[in-house]
């Protein structure tokens, strides 16, 4: 089942419309693959789900324009609360990281992008 989350048109920048089935609909751009959603820019994240994340697998937020206030993190179908090592690791490295179920952190994403926050989102695919 895929779920239109689409709200307003946020004028040229990323808004997530809909997720499920395997693939997201960003800004009408199909994606079958996990990503990374900023504003301006959607890059392709190669984690498939939690089991093996690492510090590594956030650097890329890093790198990305304006420093994101806080990363939401799509965990798939359930949430995944991180172990405290990774949590302090990123925290250290100046990412707040805030993990949820996919369908939450799109959703998440779309209002917090409404109220112009420096946010991001690290999106693994639901089924």
């Amino acid at each position: 089942m895929s779920l239109d989350i689409s709200p307003v048109d946020f004028e040229g920048r990323n808004i997530i419309q809909s997720y499920g089935n395997g693939k997201f609909q960003i800004s009408d751009k199909k994606y079958d693959h996990s990503v990374l959603v900023f504003p301006d820019q959607i890059i392709p994240w190669s984690p498939i789900d939690t089991s093996n994340l690492i510090v590594d697998d956030f650097k890329k937020v890093l790198t990305v324009g304006p420093i994101v206030e806080l990363l939401l993190l799509g965990c798939g179908k359930t949430t995944w609360f991180l172990p405290l090592p990774l949590r302090d690791e990123l925290k250290e490295m100046g990412l707040v990281l805030e993990p949820m179920d996919t369908g939450a952190a799109c959703r998440t994403f779309n209002v917090l992008l409404g109220e112009n926050r420096r946010i991001a989102a690290a999106l693994m695919l639901v089924d």
